[in-house]
């Protein structure tokens, strides 16, 4: 059977998802193996250093930078607090003092007896990492976090913005090519992960941070108003981190684009259960994309459990696919023939190509480049 690798993005109702929780530098870890763990429960934490700030000690207090170690009334590594002398020295036979203030609160880090300059260090900064997803642990990495590993439904979509969330999802629309409206979402949804159909806009968007929603997904969003909604033009980088008060999920691609039938029906068969969202997107090397992971006891549908491989099984007669490039960017289809030899195009160029099947007798000729496998 004719064979060909490509790009795959995975919708499956059921399988295994595992995923690492690190830690920046190195810190606690608070869980073992073989503990059950909610997605809010803290499995690792440490504490990043305070920022640091410089006092030209010397200058303050009118002296030399040798001498300002015997003026200290705070010794190098004790606490100091903000607004409080930590150096004092005197004058005309005691009459005047001249006072170094700390800044901040925190601690004298250290002193210089060549500049005359101290250092305060602000107190450390706590960094907590949760297990993002309910499931298990099924490995420690000691001192810099977990693996923590669920079953159940796992759904990619094409962009995301914002970071890890999760909560009790809803499919606030009745068909796949519906669009998300301010109505449809009101203040009992807060803390939920709302599901749309084919498109939302910004004051949708703006509207759902309001409202206190966590998250959104939908089929399509269009690029300017991911503009207006950032404040900014994104460019080509990893997404994630953005702070916008909710983090967006979208499927297919940009524009008004109905959520593929497949995805729409998993996530509804989703409705009403806790599930974990993530828009992190990276879409140069170390491919990464925005997820829905709903844990499952076990599987709703058995014929399509499976052990969540490699995914990299490559096109196949018969394999699902969404196109992403114009000019049928967005269509779904089935693969129904895969030449081996390179095609002429249209541009002359000579390529690999697949044949694919949009279903109703429509089939068209794609360079294989053009198209990504849709893992079920």
């Amino acid at each position: 059977m004719a064979h060909s690798y490509t790009p795959g993005l995975k919708v499956t109702a059921f399988t295994v998802v595992r995923r690492e929780r690190k830690l920046p530098l190195a810190g606690t870890v608070t869980v073992k193996v073989g503990d059950e763990v909610t997605a809010e429960k803290i499995v690792a934490r440490t504490e990043l250093p305070g920022n640091v700030q410089t006092v030209n000690a010397a200058n303050l207090l009118g002296i030399l930078p040798e001498d300002v170690a015997e003026c200290l009334t705070v010794q190098v590594g004790g606490a100091v607090t903000k607004g409080q002398p930590f150096a004092e020295s005197k004058s005309f036979f005691g009459l005047f003092r001249s006072r170094a203030n700390a800044p901040v609160t925190g601690t004298l880090e250290s002193v210089s007896a060549v500049t005359g300059q101290a250092l305060l260090r602000e107190p450390p900064i706590p960094v907590e990492v949760d297990a993002y997803v309910d499931g298990s642990i099924v490995d420690v990495h000691p001192h810099q976090g977990v693996t923590v590993e669920t079953r159940g439904t796992f759904i990619q979509g094409i962009f995301g913005i914002g970071g890890e969330t999760c909560g009790e999802l809803r499919v606030a629309v009745d068909t796949p090519d519906a669009t998300l409206t301010e109505a449809m979402i009101t203040k009992e949804d807060r803390g939920r992960i709302i599901v749309g159909g084919a498109h939302v806009t910004t004051k949708t968007l703006n509207h759902a941070i309001a409202m206190g929603v966590s998250a959104v997904v939908v089929g399509g969003f269009d690029d300017h108003d991911l503009r207006e909604f950032l404040g900014y033009d994104l460019g080509v980088a990893i997404t994630g981190s953005e702070e916008m008060g909710i983090t967006l999920v979208v499927t297919e691609g940009f524009g008004e684009i109905p959520m593929a039938g497949r995805t729409f029906e998993l996530l509804r068969s989703c409705a009403g259960r806790k599930v974990s969202v993530s828009g992190a997107t990276q879409i140069r090397a170390g491919v990464l994309r925005p997820e829905i992971i709903c844990p499952r006891l076990e599987s709703s549908i058995e014929s399509e459990k499976h052990d969540g491989g490699s995914g990299e099984e490559g096109l196949t007669i018969g394999s699902q696919i969404r196109i992403i490039r114009q000019p049928y960017f967005g269509r779904l289809g089935v693969v129904v023939a895969l030449p081996p030899e390179p095609t002429a195009l249209e541009s002359e160029a000579k390529v690999r190509v697949l044949e694919v099947d949009f279903g109703g007798g429509d089939k068209a000729l794609l360079p294989r480049a053009n198209v990504e496998r849709i893992e079920s």
